[in-house]
């Protein structure tokens, strides 16, 4: 267990913003992260991964929690259990070299293995919901584990029960995931060097990879807009018609454009990133822009995947 205080999360959030924790807090099991419950309770907690999906709009005035646990293990020949702190695409990467498939299109997606469970991370077709099994969680409150079918994960579009009634009532501590033998060693290069083709390095260039979520909209919506633009991409789903965010944006003409420091991504509209010591109203400034333009040009809501802290 590692307690630090007054600590920047330069390294911990990946726009690449120098925002300040008053605690940050790493534990290494399970037992540590209760002590650690137990020693903060009452205090502003929040728990993270590799900051992949958030933004930090300031100094954080409390514990920020985040998981030294990083293993997998094999449960069977099919099913694979791997701890919260565990990069996601580390994950997939030991699984390919092991000749197991089934999660080689998440490939580069970054973020760790807690945070897939949270947010249902999706890419090329394929969303975490699809191979996860069931969900180890300890819950704040009682400080007792609590398994999660996929079922009661309620997972939807990069969305969970994680995120709405369950959240901030549960730690996802371990992720148990569904695999197949086979050889996905020609699938996940070709999905690593599509994502580098068009997507910002992490690490490299700030950002959060997608910014926002693609939009659902009904039918008769759907059939409106194609009569304007007949050649809209659109994917019809059992939530609506799915349009891609991307092709919305780089219609309003965002596509690398800059607000401040912030930047639409030049290669993919759907990211925003830290160009040039992007402050975070720079970030929130420039996406609170696109989205106006869309909803003045389409009549679409597009929303961020982002959460801001």
């Amino acid at each position: 267990m590692t307690i630090q205080e007054n600590i920047s999360l330069l390294p911990y959030n990946t726009f690449g913003i120098d925002a300040k924790a008053k605690i940050f807090a790493e534990y290494s099991s399970v037992d540590e992260l209760r002590e650690l419950l137990t020693k903060y309770r009452g205090e502003k907690m929040l728990h993270i991964g590799q900051g992949s999906n958030l933004l930090f709009t300031g100094d954080f005035d409390g514990v920020i929690l985040h998981s030294a646990m990083a293993r997998a293990r094999f449960l069977d020949d099919e099913t694979v259990e791997a701890q919260n702190g565990l990069r996601l695409d580390d994950l997939i990467a030991q699984l390919t070299d092991m000749c197991y498939c089934g999660m080689e299109k998440l490939s580069l997606i970054p973020g760790e293995v807690g945070a897939s469970a949270v947010q249902n991370v999706g890419a090329y077709g394929v969303e975490a919901k699809d191979v996860i099994m069931r969900v180890y969680t300890l819950d704040v409150e009682t400080l007792k584990e609590r398994v999660f079918t996929n079922a009661e994960c309620r997972f939807g579009y990069r969305d969970s029960a994680f995120k709405h009634e369950l959240k901030g009532r549960y730690i996802v501590t371990s992720v148990v995931y569904h695999v197949s033998k086979g050889d996905a060693t020609k699938t996940r290069q070709e999905i690593i060097e599509t994502r580098m083709a068009k997507l910002p390095t992490v690490g490299e260039v700030g950002s959060a990879g997608s910014f926002f979520m693609n939009p659902f909209v009904p039918e008769e919506k759907a059939a409106e807009l194609l009569k304007r633009y007949p050649e809209m991409p659109h994917f019809e789903t059992p939530q609506g018609v799915k349009i891609p965010a991307a092709w919305l944006i780089e219609q309003c003409g965002w596509k690398g454009k800059k607000l401040g420091g912030a930047q639409v991504w030049h290669k993919q509209p759907l990211v925003i990133v830290n160009a040039n010591n992007a402050t975070p109203d720079d970030i929130i400034a420039l996406a609170a822009q696109v989205s106006a333009s869309v909803k003045d040009k389409f009549g679409i809501d597009i929303h961020p995947e982002v959460n801001y802290i």
